[in-house]
């Protein structure tokens, strides 16, 4: 059960949001509601995934699905494994299928097309394409009984179809990547910060502070500064970047480390 300090509002509409892993060592993010949930991203092993629900009194039998926004390993290393023991599939596309590395293919994937529906359970998922190196990258906006979730992480610069999905959000999973300073006076090869940097990179602080200034919808309660890169940004810096918001919207950083908290929201 849910302490009522973690709860936002309540209702026929409830959802549970869990960011498990968050960073560039590993991403699963949890929606749910009392009977069903869906993860996005499997890129811790499962074992780690499973150990990691029950620590948050998450229950793995409800998850009916994993999605797969992209190959690249802290985002797809768990999902084979996870999908033959929890018997569940994983859906993805299938440029995203063929460049992923061969240990992490489900056995038996489940395809969609940016910009189609995916219909699991009591969940519409609506996957479409964003900025990043990769070879059909998806970010997610999860539907459930007219109540919306985004996961809009590893992303270089915004599009239309960000803008779109991101104005109808309740609550967020936002890409909250690197402070700019940091990045750019840190250790790393010049090469990488402009990889980093590139429209097919990753979102600065600032980046997704413009972001969400500019393009929320007013139903919109909640986000969790999610990805933050370990060398060049830190949760203190994020959060710093946030403050105007905090009186407007719950704010919440992620950890690479553990999972975060469950919080429930209507």
């Amino acid at each position: 059960m849910i302490p009522d300090h973690k709860r936002v509002g309540a209702g026929i509409r409830m959802i549970e949001l869990c960011a498990l892993a968050s960073g560039s060592n590993g991403n699963c993010y949890y929606i749910g509601n009392r009977h069903e949930a869906v993860l996005i991203d499997a890129g811790i092993s499962a074992r780690r995934i499973i150990s990691r629900m029950h620590q948050q009194n998450l229950d793995p039998e409800k998850v009916k699905a994993v999605f797969i926004s992209h190959e690249h390993y802290d985002h797809t290393s768990g999902a084979r494994v996870l999908s033959k023991r929890l018997k569940i599939p994983v859906y993805l596309t299938a440029k995203t299928y063929a460049a992923m590395y061969s240990v992490h293919r489900p056995d038996a994937p489940g395809f969609f097309e940016p910009g189609s529906e995916v219909s699991t359970g009591s969940f519409i998922i609506h996957p479409f394409l964003k900025n990043h190196d990769a070879a059909e990258p998806c970010s997610f906006r999860i539907e459930y009984n007219g109540f919306n979730t985004g996961v809009l992480t590893d992303i270089g610069s915004s599009s239309d179809q960000v803008v779109h999905h991101l104005n109808r959000c309740h609550a967020l999973f936002l890409e909250t990547n690197y402070d700019e300073k940091m990045l750019w006076e840190g250790s790393y090869p010049w090469l990488l910060k402009q990889r980093i940097a590139s429209e097919r990179g990753h979102l600065s602080n600032d980046q997704a502070f413009e972001l969400l200034e500019n393009h929320s919808g007013s139903q919109l309660q909640m986000v969790f500064l999610s990805h933050l890169s370990a060398a060049n940004n830190t949760p203190e810096k994020a959060m710093n970047r946030f403050r105007e918001m905090v009186n407007k919207y719950k704010i919440l950083p992620t950890s690479r480390y553990a999972p975060g908290e469950v919080f429930t929201i209507a």
